[in-house]
């Protein structure tokens, strides 16, 4: 029994370890360890390759695109951002020169306020007594001198010495009290905090004070100078006459121009044509205004050439100029042009700044302006097709303007010497005074190309 017991113990003991083996070697397997190097935030690869249908669908919605910008439109985004900055430093100069005169107009009130009133009053009043102390010493000493004189006293009487000599040191006596005073006044500050300073000290104090108010002075006069030419560089940045806007031209080209329609038909014996200019450059012949017709192209034509002026009319033959019009400084300045003719006698006139540069007469005398002409600004009508929006090849870039122009109005009469120098003044309202066959700021005026209206 006991040798089957144990065979039967054995047998059952070898089963139990084959099955402790067999979970063993599953839950190995179970287990496999993974040592490659995960990429769970890995995109990705795309078997197929992508159509050309699917290439355009993603480009269309692509989030980021944006057009391709020409070169005109990068001009104009320089130049607005140029106009930009020009307005912030004009406001920021106009800040800091409203801040620095508030601030010396401050200190100029603490000052006076301080200052102006005792110390000026107590000065009169020591000047008074120092005045009437020495009338009184003096009118002793006249006293005391004639006797001396009609009794010719000799040595042993009353001399004249110690007399100046006291006079002497009653004058210096006035003096001492004088400085004393006047260091006072300049340091009162000081004397409030009971500090007591020499003659000495005193006088250099004063002496301080007077050169810190030379120095103010000087400050002031150049202050002064500098804010006039200040004012005098704005009233060339902003506009004249009361103008609100202007044309801008930014460049000499031959697509560069504005066309204008006119109020009334142009059939005119007489006319005055104004207009404020502020050129970048002028050329050999630099075009403003024209107006001209398939038969004659320059019926009416008002140019800049170098330092002259010129009006035209009926023709190139029919030229009135005006030399030295033009200042080598002041090409970038606005300047008011007019010129005037007339068909009776052919009188014919240029105006700068309101006063009379030259008057003609006998230029086409007789003529009549026809209608049905073109009429524009920065361009001339030379070929067949000028002032007609996309056939601008009979512009031509060399006669282009190129700078600001604004208050361009035409009337249908000679004005007035008073009418014209009233229009001439920067500072008056001529924008206001408006043609009636052309009007700033009613009649339609039409930039082309590159050119536009700015304020």
């Amino acid at each position: 029994m006991s040798h089957c017991s144990l065979a039967r113990s054995l047998h059952v003991l070898s089963l139990c370890l084959c099955i402790a083996l067999a979970r063993a070697t599953n839950y190995e397997d179970d287990i496999d360890v993974n040592f490659g190097e995960p990429f769970y935030n890995e995109i990705p690869v795309a078997e197929a390759t992508a159509s050309p249908t699917d290439t355009a669908d993603a480009a269309d919605t692509a989030p980021c695109s944006a057009p391709d910008l020409s070169k005109w439109d990068k001009m104009f985004s320089m130049l607005e951002n140029s106009q930009m900055r020009e307005n912030m430093l004009l406001q920021y100069s106009d800040d800091i020169i409203k801040v620095e005169i508030d601030s010396l107009r401050q200190e100029m009130l603490r000052f006076v306020a301080q200052y102006g009133g005792s110390c000026g009053v107590a000065v009169e009043t020591a000047g008074r007594k120092v005045s009437l102390q020495l009338e009184s010493h003096f009118k002793d000493m006249l006293d005391q001198l004639k006797p001396c004189e009609n009794t010719n006293v000799k040595s042993g009487g009353l001399q004249l010495e110690p007399v100046l000599q006291q006079l002497l040191s009653a004058a210096q006596s006035q003096a001492s009290r004088l400085v004393k005073l006047e260091s006072n006044c300049f340091g009162g500050l000081h004397s409030k905090t009971g500090f007591q300073h020499s003659n000495q000290h005193q006088e250099q104090e004063v002496a301080s004070q007077e050169g810190m108010l030379g120095a103010a002075l000087g400050a002031l006069q150049q202050s002064r100078t500098e804010l006039e030419e200040v004012l005098s560089s704005l009233k060339q940045r902003y506009l004249p006459g009361g103008c609100d806007m202007a044309l801008l031209f930014p460049m000499r080209s031959r697509r560069i121009y504005t066309s204008v329609v006119p109020e009334v038909p142009l059939s005119l014996s007489s006319f005055t044509a104004c207009l404020w200019v502020k050129p970048n450059g002028v050329s050999n012949k630099t075009v403003l205004l024209s107006y001209g017709s398939r038969q004659n192209p320059y019926e009416i034509e008002l140019l800049l050439s170098h330092d002259a002026a010129q009006l035209t009319v009926g023709g190139e033959a029919h030229l009135v100029e005006a030399s030295g019009v033009l200042k080598p400084g002041e090409v970038s300045q606005w300047i008011h042009l007019c010129g005037t003719w007339s068909s009776d006698q052919g009188k014919a006139s240029l105006w700068v700044n309101g006063q009379r540069a030259v008057l003609i007469s006998g230029v086409a005398e007789g003529h009549v302006i026809p209608q049905g002409g073109s009429l524009q600004l920065g361009q001339e009508k030379n070929g067949c097709c000028g002032g007609v929006p996309g056939f601008e090849e009979g512009f031509d870039r060399k006669l282009a303007f190129a700078g600001r122009m604004t208050g361009v109005n035409i009337w249908d009469r000679v004005l007035s010497e008073g009418e014209i120098t009233q229009l001439g003044q920067i500072e008056s309202q001529s924008c206001g005074h408006r043609g009636n066959v052309v009007a700033w700021g009613l009649t339609e005026m039409v930039p082309h190309g590159g050119a536009q209206f700015i304020h």
